[in-house]
């Protein structure tokens, strides 16, 4: 057998690696940590960790740079990153897209952290703002519901709850429930730090970094543009807003 045949046999049985994101749509990357559960067991606080948290917004942190993406959002153990509609990369290959956010999370994860860990990503495509902005509010709500999931029964299992009782004394009881359950331990969950109720997000500002020039002998403003890390971030219609001037912001700069 010839080599070119065998090889152009052995390439025919990777049959996705033909897929591409869709062109000019938005596109969402979202990396989620594998076994967190269990990994998370020994090394740190619950519910929630700060440091933990820090790790978590250095992954978001990484995928914005590296991915050049448009915006970042980070709840729990899990990254969802923005791709700009023009994003051009890897041939706007899914494996590649997959894979490679997947090891670059893995790798932020477990050097900021000094571990091993894993995460698996997935793909999301909207085609409208619309359906980005409601995405990111999806993302949200999550986080709400999880952080006050989590603080109830991290605060009935510190209390003597064993884990079956803890989960058993929650199972289909209402955010009102939660939220007395927790008033009476002494828990106030309006004023948990609003990144475990709302997560934090993450997106490029521009600003104006002045210099000098040595051969004008003046100086000189230069526009260059950072990473803007909010940890206070609004909720349902303001969130919305803001994430559509982001969006908007984008669609300029492709114009």
């Amino acid at each position: 057998m010839r080599a070119s045949s065998f090889e152009g046999r052995m390439r025919a049985g990777e049959c996705y690696h033909a897929l591409r994101l869709p062109p000019s749509a938005w596109v969402v990357l979202r990396v989620d940590g594998h076994g967190f559960t269990r990994f998370t067991a020994d090394r740190f606080e619950k519910p929630f960790d700060a440091t933990f948290h820090e790790h978590m917004t250095d992954v978001a942190r990484a995928l914005l740079e590296r991915f050049q993406g448009a915006y970042a959002y980070t709840e729990s153990d899990e990254v969802s990153l923005l791709l700009p509609r023009d994003w051009a990369l890897f041939d706007r290959e899914v494996e590649k897209a997959v894979s490679l956010s997947a090891a670059l999370a893995s790798a932020a994860f477990a050097t900021a952290c000094g571990a091993v860990a894993w995460f698996d990503s997935r793909a999301w495509v909207g085609s409208r703002g619309e359906d980005v902005v409601d995405y990111f509010r999806w993302r949200q709500a999550d986080a709400g519901r999880c952080a006050l999931n989590g603080w109830c029964y991290w605060t009935l299992r510190k209390g003597g709850m064993g884990p079956a009782e803890a989960t058993a004394a929650l199972h289909g009881k209402s955010s009102a429930f939660k939220h007395d359950l927790l008033h009476r331990r002494g828990v106030n969950f309006a004023r948990v730090p609003a990144w475990q109720r709302r997560g934090t997000g993450l997106w490029w500002e521009r600003y104006e970094k002045e210099g000098f020039d040595p051969v004008r002998g003046l100086a000189v403003k230069a526009a260059r543009r950072r990473i803007r890390v909010d940890r206070d971030l609004p909720m349902k219609e303001e969130y919305g807003r803001r994430l559509a001037r982001l969006i908007d912001d984008d669609a300029r700069r492709e114009a």
